[in-house]
């Protein structure tokens, strides 16, 4: 142990290349405490990195990036990698404006070689690399780092399956820290990752296939089961990985370097092109109790005091709109038993946690695999359940064909609960729920509803449980509501009909979901300046209210719509009304508010919406603009 801090020397990963075990030890210590300060300023994501330590201070000490390629799955895991990596001293800007981003982001670093937000991608892109390398003629390694929990996703399968049937030099190294898939590990495991990982090992195990191939047909099938069964044997497992065409080392224990790196490095040092899963074991939080006690509660966390690790949790004005979902999907269940919720590795997040509290039996986590939760739901509803598919906006995008194919085009009732929709803050664009209006809209049949408050939210689910004869979605944001009083139980709205808010003769705006508040707000600085307006929350993006809409354009000059969508959203399907309705032709000056065509970075959602014009002075600016009134009084669009 030395007497300075070791990371105070280190700027990149060259920097500790040279260091002993030891030192590395104490820098890994090191890294562990800076990441619990850091997130302990910031919030973010704390568990999962803190369970990556040591195996991300080996990989660097062992390989040589970034010219050797170190590809994260998701970015939960990366802070560590972002401390030793050039960027320490900006980690206190994680995941806040113009800061550093929760994730792995290419524009970021050139040891961020591929983005992710998303899980069970890195295997698919690892492999992407590993081929263009080898038709540059390069020699660097490629390494993807996998949770286990991402190995739920078909996507990760596929690649596997892929990369097994190729020669192309690629490490998989599978962080095993969850779903307790492994033996125990200890110095036998290790000694016998270490064997299996060696150049002799692996020398021999090919001098004895190819020897194998040598015997007559019968011979050769025993000698090669012989040699699977031996090795299976010593191994403790991975036939999985093996009959899939991957070199198969582990379990080892990712929390001892002096396990991991000896293992690292015959795997850097190993000639033939094979590709090769490393089983790492290891435990989230590992390093700082409060975390390791409660994994779930402390993988994304707000402020919280490092020595305590108690939580910083400011009061809320008002529930936030998961929760009012959660409170309305359980009093529909107490009156329809054929209700079922199904969540894809979200339960906390989706709210789904406090139903299944009081439906155990009716609610079912699928793990990351959203494809397989809307077919799943699909079959459900062909035997006359009522499934309701709580998934992230951004998540649901995965799952689009399974939704257009297994659920739209059978005409089967499912149900999609979209949470986060809209910009969602300090998570930025990997997770802003920004698409769904736009493609959940040109499904044929699907019912699409957007409340504008917490009230609203729960006549939706009433309203989706009554909708038997196609699927339905309601889409409503991250954070707290409005505030507005709530109902025991949710109302069923008429199919397609909105509600007029505030009459006026001259200006009409029409809201979709939560910017209707703006819209109140644009309201009363435009009769402040003398101009009539009506306000309008449409409620459904789909069908849309004709007749409100034919209301709203012969009595107004001017309409706007206002919507946290991108364009091809629900102001698309009001234009393409007007259009053909004739109303255009009419003089009416219509005017479609959406979401910029740029993806917006991560910051506060009020900084957001600002960068993307959808607040109140936007929105009066947009009027006058439409009116040839002061125009040059609208604020600047970043």
């Amino acid at each position: 142990m030395t007497e300075f801090p070791l990371l105070d020397t280190v700027r990149t990963p060259a920097d500790i290349r040279g260091m002993t075990v030891e030192q590395l030890r104490q820098l890994a210590d090191e890294v562990r405490q800076e990441m619990i300060e850091v997130v302990s300023l910031t919030g973010g994501h704390l568990g999962a990195g803190l369970g990556v330590v040591e195996l991300t201070v080996a990989l660097h000490h062992v390989f040589n990036t970034p010219d050797d390629r170190l590809i994260w799955d998701v970015g939960h895991q990366t802070y560590p990698h972002k401390i030793l990596t050039g960027r320490r001293a900006r980690m206190r800007t994680l995941r806040q404006g113009k800061g550093l981003s929760g994730f792995t982001k290419r524009s970021e670093s050139a040891y961020d070689p591929f983005g992710a937000g998303h899980s069970s991608t890195s295997i698919s892109a690892g492999l992407g690399m590993a081929v263009g390398r080898d038709l540059k003629g390069g020699d660097n390694h490629v390494v993807a780092v996998i949770g286990d929990g991402a190995m739920s996703a078909g996507m990760a399968y596929e690649a596997l399956n892929n990369a097994g049937s190729m020669n192309s030099r690629l490490v998989v190294i599978l962080n095993d820290n969850d779903m307790s898939i492994a033996p125990p590990v200890g110095a036998m495991s290790a000694y016998l990752s270490r064997l299996l990982s060696s150049k002799s090992y692996r020398s021999i195990r090919h001098v004895m296939k190819d020897l194998a191939s040598m015997f007559p047909g019968p011979l050769e099938r025993a000698a090669k089961r012989a040699e699977e069964f031996a090795r299976g044997m010593v191994s403790g497992g991975g036939t999985l990985f093996e009959e899939l065409g991957f070199y198969y080392v582990g379990p080892v224990d990712g929390h001892r370097l002096d396990h991991l790196l000896p293992v690292l490095k015959n795997v850097r040092d190993a000639g033939d092109a094979a590709p090769i899963l490393i089983h790492v074991v290891t435990k989230k939080g590992h390093g700082y109790p409060p975390a390791e006690a409660a994994a779930d509660k402390y993988h994304g966390v707000g402020k919280f005091d490092v020595v305590t690790g108690a939580l910083a949790k400011p009061k809320a004005n008002a529930p936030s709109y998961t929760s009012v979902f959660s409170r309305a999907l359980i009093a529909e269940a107490k009156h329809d038993s054929r209700i079922v919720a199904i969540t894809a590795a979200m339960p906390a997040g989706t709210g789904l946690d406090k139903f299944a509290e009081t439906y155990p039996e009716r609610c079912f986590d699928v793990g990351i695999a959203e494809q397989h939760a809307v077919t799943f739901a699909a079959g459900l509803a062909c035997e006359g359940f009522k499934p309701f598919c709580a998934l992230y906006s951004s998540f649901l995008q995965r799952a689009y064909d399974q939704l257009v194919h297994d659920v739209a085009l059978q005409h089967l009732p499912v149900r999609f609960a979209i949470d986060r929709a809209g910009l969602v803050g300090a998570d930025g664009a990997t997770h802003a729920g920004t698409f769904d209006l736009a493609f959940l809209g040109c499904i044929p049949g699907i019912v699409l509803m957007a409340p504008s408050d917490e009230a609203e939210l729960m006549h939706a689910v009433a309203t989706a449980v009554s909708i038997d004869n196609g699927p339905s979605a309601f889409r409503y944001p991250r954070g707290e509501g409005v505030g507005v009083e709530l109902p025991e139980r949710g109302e069923v709205m008429p199919i397609g009909k909105g509600r007029i808010l505030r009459e006026g003769t001259t200006v009409a705006l029409l809201s979709l979901g939560t910017r209707l508040g703006e819209c109140l707000k644009a309201a009363d600085e435009l009769a402040a300046r003398g101009l009539s307006t009506t306000v309008a929350d449409a409620r459904f993006a789909k069908p849309i209210d004709e007749d409100l809409i034919r209301q709203l354009a012969h009595n107004h000059a001017v309409l706007i719509t206002v919507e946290d969508g991108s364009v091809g959203g629900f102001s698309s399907q009001v234009l393409h009304f007007l259009a053909h309705a004739g109303l255009l032709e009419t003089g009416l000056k219509f005017r479609p508010m959406t979401l910029p065509d740029r993806f917006i970075d991560h910051d506060t959602p009020q900084v957001q919406y600002d960068d993307a014009g959808l607040t109140a002075p936007h929105i009066v600016a947009q009027v006058l603009s439409a009116m040839g009134i002061v125009a040059a009084q609208a604020p600047a669009r970043a």
